[in-house]
């Protein structure tokens, strides 16, 4: 059998090319932002404290990455009014012109990930890394 960990290390590995390959023909940078930019799409006026807990990367790589998107014109930060040493992140108009493109992109990878299995399997798949991942996020706190 082979290791679970390296299936899903490699499938992400292969995913995330495709990835950046279809974001680039829509004139996004890297793949690694659109998971920051997706929630503060869902979810504007998110500081970077919570955007760092959801995407589960450190504060570090949640700063730069942000700095990027602020500089591409995608996020914009503003200044927290109750807490004045944080920030909230917003969409610019440019991030909501290409959201739904972004999101097609996703759908379609997710459907190209999962093309050779049945919809029953598609759920249990999902089932089953939504099991896993609840394991070891639990493991991890």
């Amino acid at each position: 059998m082979n290791s679970i960990g390296k299936l899903i290390s490699y499938s992400n590995r292969i995913y995330q090319k495709h990835l950046s390959k279809r974001l680039k023909q829509i004139n996004f940078g890297s793949g690694a932002h659109q998971s920051y930019l997706i929630l503060v799409l869902k979810q504007p006026g998110l500081t970077q404290e919570q955007l760092t807990s959801e995407v589960k990367f450190d504060k570090a790589t949640t700063a730069r990455s942000v700095k990027q998107l602020e500089e591409a014109g995608y996020v914009e930060r503003r200044v927290d009014e109750k807490d004045r040493r944080s920030y909230r992140l917003y969409p610019t108009a440019k991030a909501r012109e290409i959201e739904p493109e972004m999101y097609k992109v996703l759908a379609d990878l997710n459907e190209h990930l999962t093309r050779h299995l049945t919809p029953e399997e598609r759920e249990q798949l999902s089932a089953l890394l939504e099991k896993l991942y609840e394991g070891i996020k639990e493991e991890s706190e």
